[in-house]
């Protein structure tokens, strides 16, 4: 479920795999927000660790 949020929407995927609004959420903000692809990329690997 996590890693088709985090292809869709990757900071909530992030922050639901944190559980709050942490140093790789706003990473995982800034690159979606820069560009999308960085930022499934990142949530992808945080979510899956």
């Amino acid at each position: 479920m996590l890693v088709i949020l985090a292809i869709l929407l990757p900071p909530l995927a992030v922050y639901l795999h944190e559980g709050t609004t942490n140093t790789r959420f706003w990473i995982s903000l800034l690159l979606t927000l820069l560009l999308w692809l960085p930022g499934v990329i990142y949530a992808l690997i945080v979510v899956l660790e």
